[in-house]
């Protein structure tokens, strides 16, 4: 056997670089990644825009988490810029016939912004005395008070928070949309105006590249970028064969399952996302790093980077607009999102059944788990499943 590693990772986002990284410190093998792309970093990849902006290529990324395991790791490659990211509402005032503007998720400011400051602490001292402060109760939970004005707010809430933004993003209709999801869209019962209440918070100091950078520096990881690894990788006999010889070391796949096994059982659907940039002559746009467009607008929300990454760069500024639409399979598009329901959960698992015949291969992230998963939740994932291994 002429193989001069001893592990395989295919793709070098989160699921792939931290396994990576474990295999070759903690295990003491030599790691191969192979990564599609010509960067490092998955979909939290960032760099600078022709006007010295850094921006996330693929959209805004912002870290959080709960796991201290998770934060100390990544601690490893990074310092942290504080960062607690908030989010408003941007939607027309039937009033006025201007625009308001108040924090999701929905919470007490924004009750008196929509119903004004006298009502909306009125109703907040209601919803106070039902459900206590700081607790984050359903949409469900307010529907099914006895008390008509909470559950009116209920409806308020779904129409203008929920239900126009979640058609965009998943392009349903309200009918189509899983009750199951309406039902656990919060009130927050407080006035902390973070989109995140998580103990550690922030964005890696110098950006997410440099931390993969880092991540990736090791003498044990080999990285091969602009490689398409199901090119060397061959999955048709009853043992993985890699550039034509068996290979019995891990094999860690992060990218699509059903393009790992050639679409035989049929594509796994997908939503996919196009990101308009725009650089602007001025300091500020909108004073949030996330502005949601909750009802109107054919863009779900815009994203300014500075305000996120901290970077002083007077006189420009550079935000994205982002469409949510089909995944078609076309080779322009990333696909972000799985559409979870029975139907596709069947296809997977039988997509899945198909990797359990390899039992060194291993399905890892987002696409090959066809889950959605936060950044950190990858991190965790891959450090068990390296644990695992080891």
């Amino acid at each position: 056997m002429n193989h001069t590693f001893d592990a395989l990772v295919v793709g070098a986002g989160f699921a792939g670089a931290v396994t990576a990284r474990e295999l070759a410190e903690r295990g003491n093998l030599r790691v191969l990644v192979l990564e599609r792309r010509d960067h490092i970093g998955g979909n939290a990849y960032d760099c600078l825009d022709q006007a010295g902006v850094l921006i996330h290529q693929y959209g805004p990324h912002i870290f959080h988490t709960n796991n201290k395991r998770v934060f100390d790791y990544l601690s490893r490659f990074t310092q942290w810029r504080d960062y607690q990211h908030r989010v408003i509402a941007n939607i027309p005032d039937g009033k006025t016939g201007g625009r308001m503007t108040y924090p999701v998720p929905f919470n007490l400011t924004s009750l008196e912004t929509a119903f004004g400051l006298e009502e909306g602490r009125r109703l907040g001292d209601k919803l106070l005395e039902a459900y206590g402060p700081e607790r984050k109760v359903t949409i469900l939970e307010l529907r099914q008070s006895a008390d008509p004005e909470i559950a009116a707010l209920a409806d308020y809430v779904y129409e203008h928070v929920f239900v126009h933004y979640t058609m965009k993003q998943w392009g349903q209709t309200p009918e189509e949309i899983d009750p199951n999801t309406t039902a656990r869209v919060p009130v927050f019962l407080s006035r902390d105006d973070r989109y995140f209440q998580d103990a550690w918070q922030g964005m890696p100091l110098e950006g997410y590249t440099p931390l993969f950078e880092k991540l990736l520096d090791h003498p044990g990881i080999a990285v091969e970028l602009g490689t398409d690894a199901l090119k060397r990788l061959d999955l048709s006999g009853d043992r993985v064969r890699v550039d034509g010889e068996v290979f019995e070391g891990p094999v860690i796949y992060t990218g699509q399952a059903d393009e790992l096994f050639g679409f035989q059982f049929g594509p796994l659907p997908y939503r996919t996302l196009d990101f308009r940039f725009e650089t602007l002559p001025r300091d500020d746009f909108q004073g949030y790093g996330t502005v949601n467009y909750t009802v109107d607008e054919d863009y779900t929300r815009i994203t300014e980077f500075k305000h996120m990454t901290g970077q002083v760069k007077p006189g420009v500024t550079t935000i994205v607009k982002e469409y949510s639409r089909s995944y078609t399979g076309a080779p322009e598009e990333t696909p972000y999102y799985a559409i979870i329901n029975p139907e596709n959960n069947a296809l997977y698992a039988r997509y899945q059944e198909a990797a359990g015949r390899f039992p060194n291969l291993r399905l890892l992230g987002r696409l090959a788990e066809y889950k959605y998963y936060n950044m950190d939740a990858i991190v965790a994932r891959a450090l068990e499943l390296s644990d695992q291994l080891i």
